[in-house]
């Protein structure tokens, strides 16, 4: 009887030390796989890169020591490290695919809560003021804006521009019913756009280069853009310069795939809005170093980019102090261009 007790105590004991190698076994083959992730995206080829991560690796590598600073970075053998955080970001911004999918992928192998976090402490330090107001900037200067004004007149023979403004459309969930008046909410409704579905409406500027130099993800959906030109002499050299702006909007939500209509921001409006302004931080450091654009776009219709088009949606402005103005500066233009002949 005392041999079998003891060769079942034998057994328990051999038991818990194997299960003890096993955990210790796992727990080993998670920090070899977390620290082969720090260096693992680096080893794609540039195609690959760019496809999965939309920055060249030197941008990223400018990008890691930006954001350094500003990420937490815990000394804890479960902590993830800061270069996962920013490629997770970058997929997620990049593809706009939910966020399983990105957390279980080859590159990172983290659980949703893991990448919902690292997506939001990243989004948050791209919407720093000493980092978004150096990458998101109007001119300061003479010189600056001559450049502008230069390269638009350059591009479209159109003089006196010193930016493009438009808005387009990036679809979000319905917001929640319950409002909160101490956080200045809007109404779920005034989110509903024309076409139906919840958005916000962004209004940006950009220059001739298709860099952004202001953004305002501020407005719901239901918030209307219309411009009202009437002469069409004017409004073909115009269009030429519009195109621009609606360049600019395509090559964003293109670039940056989490702002289709079709991916839809699963966040609240003001989180919605830090992504856009993350999303347009990224697109102008892509401007900057001459980022190619992924070989592999799909190509959208104007109702999937979310465009904006309110040409149908006339108003009376006759009493609109801003828009006589906006007259005059257009018929001084108009007038201009007449006596260059070249409308």
């Amino acid at each position: 009887m005392a041999n079998f007790e003891e060769m079942a105590m034998l057994f328990a004991v051999n038991n818990v030390e194997e299960h003890q190698n096993n955990f210790n076994n796992a727990h080993h083959e998670r920090q070899t796989r977390n620290k082969e992730m720090i260096t693992d995206p680096f080893k794609l080829t540039d195609r690959l890169f760019i496809k999965n991560f939309r920055l060249t690796k030197d941008v990223v590598k400018d990008l890691i020591i930006l954001l350094s600073p500003h990420l937490s970075n815990s000394f804890r053998s479960s902590a993830i490290d800061l270069n996962t955080k920013i490629f997770v970001t970058l997929n997620f911004l990049a593809t706009g695919s939910y966020q399983s999918p990105i957390g279980n992928s080859r590159f990172m192998g983290l659980s949703q809560p893991s990448v919902s976090r690292c997506i939001s402490e990243v989004v948050t330090a791209l919407n720093l003021p000493e980092i978004f107001n150096a990458w998101v900037k109007f001119p300061k200067n003479i010189n600056e804006l001559n450049d502008i004004r230069n390269g638009f007149y350059r591009n479209t023979g159109f003089p006196g521009v010193v930016g493009c403004i438009d808005c387009t459309h990036v679809a979000i969930t319905p917001p929640s019913t319950n409002l909160n008046l101490n956080e200045n909410q809007h109404p779920e409704y005034i989110y509903v756009n024309r076409k139906g579905y919840h958005s916000i409406n962004v209004q940006l500027i950009c220059d001739s280069n298709l860099k952004i130099l202001n953004v305002n993800a501020l407005f719901p959906g239901n918030t209307h853009d219309t411009h009202v030109w009437n002469n069409k002499n004017y409004n073909r050299r115009q269009m030429s310069t519009r195109s621009i702006i609606e360049r600019c909007n395509g090559v964003l939500k293109m670039r940056f795939r989490c702002l289709l209509r079709d991916r839809t921001l699963h966040y609240k409006p003001e989180k919605a809005s830090s992504i856009i302004n993350a999303c347009v931080v990224l697109h102008n450091m892509c401007i900057t170093n001459n980022v190619p654009m992924p070989d592999d776009p799909n190509i959208e219709d104007l109702d999937n980019l979310g465009m904006v088009e309110d040409q149908d949606f006339l108003a009376d402005f006759n009493r609109n102090i801003d828009l006589t103005l906006g007259r005059q500066q257009r018929n001084r233009v108009i007038r201009y261009l007449s006596h260059r002949n070249v409308i």
